[in-house]
């Protein structure tokens, strides 16, 4: 490895602009230079690419950057071509450029001018790359993201695992392999299949003390995220979702919510991809909703929050997406939603795999669900994971964690610790959490059976408590280092010498009562469910119906014509006490709120007063009636009067699904007419004997009574039609 001699600091400053390294960068680049090979685990924002930039640019050769997304070669490249004169100074190579571009990038590094040429691993796999490599003068190899190698890293890339040979195959150069997320297990992998064991080894403590990490069980989540972000209006965040379909969903409900915001997924073509990032880089837009195809190596320093919407399916995972925030240190709130549905989803994604990977993926999901549920300082549990030790007590951001700020109760566990640990002694090595569990609460099911765990006479010995509990106590002695899991045979128990201490000399010691989680929400229900705020006001509600009542007879219409009791819920946790604010409750319209709103305005207006209650308007959300987002395309047809068979085949519906869709925009306060169509099927006579029974007969808008009422005379669909002609013309 041929260096150009200079001093260190003096190249930072000319290429870089800073005086100083920061942490372990400048050991770390003096070993690559000295042509060890060197592992770099330092986390988000700690300044891993530039261990690899500056000695790529003061050294003789180009530098082979391994780098598994194009985002992220092109947010790279554009950053180092900042650095000097000439775009030539780095370049990608890879599957996006055409012939042409590919001619142009191998000039440039034939003559010199190229110091860092960023390759996917696939592109290293071609012969015609491999040979174009063998003929140029290669300084050393860098692999980012290097724990893509690993089957037991959150991104494993089966093409990373080739790398070793072909590089071998190019040049014996130096490699410097580098990560942000590395479990010891994980770390063994990659030096292993690098043929690097001999590195010299740069672990950066993984602990971001600026951030902030909450745990929230999904549960009203849709209005916890715009109250959480209508908090902190004009800063950056990123939001994370598991599908496509959820991202877009969430950006539009962010988007009518009055919140800067775009979706970000691979389902979008690349130039859109492209737009949205720079737009969110660029600051023409606060939020950016995305799968975790978003933010690998985006070096956006000022990410306020990150929220998962969906958790992720390996703290790894969870670890580097909640690094994005505050790279700067400054604020950086990390908020999650937990449900255990969510993690059977991602059991579900495992089924068809390979045995092994099954069995990984869901050890991993298990760390992901102790991590949610735990009570313990969160910051502890993550650095334990990824092997450091932290002081809860006195450590760097130890009270930066919901639950160091809001402590449960501790209990006296000497005794629940003794008898966890005697279970694990009597079968040391050979079973996980779960198994014991169950030996202790007595769940006599078929791996206890298949194991003779009912023999056991640990066997119901914890019955008093049930296996939530057990799962606690299990997740606090493995912190405490009392037991550990055993990676290779993917998380069985086993006891330590410190485990074995406690037994031979048991002491009091506290265990901290673990959170309930089970009281979640489906994620169908949350979409479809109403924006409310809180819980029920029944008094108010008495009140609203009262009036509701008096005004109907008054202009001789039913009571749910005015408004229906899901906007008068919703009203008695709202408390809207003006038209805009009463505009926002689902299903009262500009129309609606004029024609009927101004009584029910003075009475919640009095109420509040008089009750001195506390309003949350600020939070207030504005749900998104049609979630398919083909709202605007029924009303359109509907006016240009197309059959609604017609419209539902566009949109590749049922008849009954597109009447439940115009009942649902119908509701929202829009004014539509269907007569053209309601005239083709229903007489005239008809449609006034219905029409009068929803006008004077009906106590409720409920189908099936009118369907009793007449006999079945009439579908239930034409019976549904004619409501919405009723409700669009007497209601809105």
């Amino acid at each position: 490895m041929n260096i150009v001699k200079t001093d260190l600091k003096a190249s930072l400053l000319r290429y870089f602009g800073f005086d100083s390294f920061k942490g372990e960068q400048e050991n770390v680049i003096s070993s690559l230079l000295s042509g060890k090979n060197t592992f770099v685990i330092m986390p988000t924002g700690g300044g891993k690419s530039l261990c690899y930039q500056l000695p790529a640019l003061i050294c003789e050769g180009t530098a082979i950057v391994v780098s598994p997304l194009i985002a992220l070669m092109k947010n790279q490249v554009d950053a180092i071509r900042q650095v000097s004169d000439d775009d030539g100074v780095a370049h990608f190579l890879n599957s996006s450029l055409n012939k042409g571009e590919i001619t142009r990038v191998k000039n440039d590094v034939i003559s010199g001018i190229t110091k860092l040429l960023y390759v996917a691993p696939e592109s290293l796999t071609k012969k015609g790359n491999i040979d174009f490599l063998k003929k140029i003068k290669i300084s050393f190899f860098a692999i980012d993201e290097a724990h893509c190698i690993s089957e037991w890293g959150h991104d494993f890339r089966p093409e990373y695992r080739r790398l070793k040979p072909i590089i071998k195959s190019i040049e014996n150069v130096p490699i410097i392999a580098l990560t942000a997320t590395a479990t010891p297990k994980v770390q063994g992998d990659i030096q292993k299949n690098l043929e690097m064991t001999d590195a010299t080894v740069f672990k950066a403590s993984f602990n971001r003390d600026n951030l902030f990490y909450e745990v929230k069980p999904k549960k009203n989540v849709q209005k916890e995220i715009i109250r959480f972000i209508k908090t902190r209006i004009g800063k950056s965040g990123i939001i994370y979702c598991l599908s496509r379909k959820k991202v877009e969903e969430i950006a539009q409900l962010l988007q009518v919510n009055s919140i800067s915001a775009l979706p970000y997924h691979a389902g979008l073509d690349p130039n859109t991809r492209a737009k949205h990032q720079d737009m969110f880089l660029m600051e023409e837009c606060d939020i950016i909703v995305a799968t975790i195809a978003f933010g690998m190596g985006i070096d956006k320093p000022d990410v306020r929050f990150v929220i998962h919407h969906d958790i992720p399916k390996s703290l790894e995972s969870y670890y580097q997406e909640t690094g994005r925030a505050g790279r700067d240190g400054g604020e950086g709130h990390c908020l999650a939603f937990y449900s255990y549905k969510d993690i059977e989803k991602l059991e579900n994604f495992l089924h068809g795999k390979p045995l092994a990977e099954q069995e990984i993926g869901h050890q991993l999901l298990q760390e992901v669900v102790a991590y949610s549920e735990t009570s313990i300082n969160r910051r502890k549990f993550l650095l334990h994971y990824f092997g450091e030790d932290f002081d809860d007590i006195n450590g760097p951001g130890a009270s930066m964690c919901d639950n160091s700020q809001n402590p449960k109760e501790k209990i006296n566990g000497k005794q629940y610790v003794k008898l966890a640990l005697d279970c694990v002694k009597s079968v040391n090595g050979k079973h996980k959490v779960k198994y014991f569990a169950n030996i202790l609460v007595g769940n006599n099911n078929a791996e206890i059976k298949t194991y003779k765990g009912n023999e056991s006479p640990f066997f119901k010995s914890g019955a008093e408590e049930d296996e939530h509990f057990w799962h606690a106590v299990f997740r606090q002695i493995v912190v405490l280092g009392f037991v550990k899991k055993e990676i290779e045979s993917y998380g069985t128990l086993i006891l330590t010498e410190k485990g074995e201490e406690f037994l031979n000399n048991p002491k009091e010691i506290d265990l901290i009562k673990e959170h309930d989680f089970s009281d979640t929400d489906d994620e169908d229900i949350i979409l479809n469910q109403k924006a409310g705020g809180g819980a029920l006001d029944e008094k108010l509600f008495k009140m609203l119906k009262d009036l509701r009542k008096s005004i109907a007879l008054k202009k001789n219409i039913p009571p749910f014509v005015i408004f229906q009791d899901p906007s008068m819920e919703e009203m008695t946790m709202q408390y809207p006490i003006n038209f805009e604010e009463l505009q926002k409750i689902s299903g009262v319209g500009v129309g609606k709120a004029q024609r009927y709103g101004t009584p029910f305005i003075e009475l919640i207006k009095k109420y509040v007063e008089e009750n001195n209650i506390e309003r949350v308007q600020d939070f207030i959300m504005k749900s998104i009636v049609n979630k398919s987002g083909k709202k605007v395309n029924i009303i359109t047809n509907i006016d240009r009067k197309l059959p609604l068979e017609d419209i539902a085949k566009s949109q590749n519906k049922k008849i009954e699904e597109l009447i439940l869709e115009i009942e649902n925009i119908v509701s929202s306060g829009t004014k539509i007419n269907i007569d053209y169509y309601l005239n083709n099927i229903i007489d005239e006579d008809a449609q006034k004997e219905i029409y009068d029974y929803f006008l004077e007969d009906a106590e409720s808008d409920d189908i099936s009574e009118a369907y009793e009422e007449f006999d079945g005379d009439y579908s239930e669909d034409e019976l549904r039609l004619m409501k919405i002609k009723f409700m669009s013309e007497m209601a809105n």
